[in-house]
């Protein structure tokens, strides 16, 4: 049986994003528990890490459902630029990365930061790639969409979540 660097490659990627996320909501935790007017509907504090695990499971698989589709010869990096796998295979690729960026992104300006009107315009950026990626992954992989959605729903929450702050806070 071959070795396959991305059973190794992905969810690393994924404990990294989970760990940047961490380290910038402890960073802002205090503020946020102290300074900011929540709205009522926020989720109770033990829903967040319960949530986040779920879909960072979901979204791991997700994507070795999406990278497994497009297989190539040229080893993990290369398949990146290879066309084997299609232009939307690669454009599902790109998007899943995107996403990691915006993901930590947002975790950096809201907690981080504290740029509360810059984070939300962020989150949009980041469900408009979750939304995307759904449709965009359909025809790779049904399952790997599927998977996707509680990753969307929490976003499109979390969004909803932080035009309420802006809302209440300023």
């Amino acid at each position: 049986m071959k070795f396959k660097p991305n059973y190794i490659i992905i969810p690393l990627i994924t404990i990294l994003v989970a760990l940047l996320g961490t380290y910038f909501t402890n960073q802002g935790m205090s503020w946020y528990n102290t300074e900011l007017i929540r709205p009522e509907i926020t989720p109770p504090k033990w829903a967040f890490p319960v949530a986040w695990n779920i879909i960072f499971i979901l979204t791991t698989i997700a994507a070795l459902l999406i990278w497994n589709k497009g297989k190539t010869p040229h080893g993990f990096f290369a398949s990146l630029l290879h066309k084997k796998g299609g232009s939307r295979y690669h454009w599902a690729i790109t998007l899943l990365i995107l996403n990691a960026i915006l993901n930590v992104g947002w975790t950096c300006l809201f907690f981080g930061q504290q740029m509360i009107l810059e984070s939300w315009g962020e989150m949009i950026l980041l469900e408009m790639t979750l939304l995307i990626l759904i449709v965009i992954s359909w025809k790779i992989s049904k399952t790997a969409s599927i998977l996707l959605i509680p990753y969307t729903l929490w976003v499109a929450l979390a969004t909803y979540l932080t035009y309420e702050i802006i809302i209440l806070n300023f």
